[in-house]
């Protein structure tokens, strides 16, 4: 095996599929947050996310918040400051656990979830059923397998 320098780095097999997922990545983050944009709901892309992640639930911790919707602690909390502020959730310390933290959507918090939610998904499944079905299962199956070596 040749040792791997600054000259052939760029060579090895795997940088196309890299470049790829990188690109497909962005091109989708581009898609949805001008979706998130073009709405008018007046939701950044982090606070529809987090909205979109409550909905359906009696309210989550913010370290599950975090894990589903990849947001760091310290932008999370800020995220969720804001959503309070526009009364859309609300929180609530865990009984017997000062350090954990409930968050929850609140009825007006609801009603832009039911409104959003279902606009977005809709935005996003026009792309998406430009693919067929045995494309996007053949889709998943790479993409764990990807996520798998990591």
């Amino acid at each position: 095996m040749a040792k791997i320098t600054a000259e052939n780095a760029g060579t090895q097999a795997f940088i196309p599929l890299m470049r790829e997922l990188l690109n497909a990545y962005h091109a989708f983050a581009s898609f949805d947050a001008d979706g998130q944009r073009l709405s008018g709901s007046g939701l950044t892309v982090a606070q529809a996310n987090v909205i979109f992640t409550l909905g359906n639930t009696d309210g989550m911790t913010c370290k599950d918040i975090g894990d589903w919707t990849h947001i760091t602690k310290g932008t999370l909390t800020g995220v969720i400051d804001r959503l309070e502020l526009k009364g859309l959730v609300e929180r609530w310390a865990v009984e017997g656990d000062g350090r954990k933290t409930i968050v929850a959507l609140t009825r007006k918090g609801e009603k832009v979830f039911e409104k959003e939610y279902p606009r977005h998904v809709a935005y996003l499944k026009e792309r998406f059923d430009q693919l067929g079905a045995r494309d996007r299962d053949q889709a998943i199956n790479l993409l764990q397998q990807i996520q798998g070596v990591f």
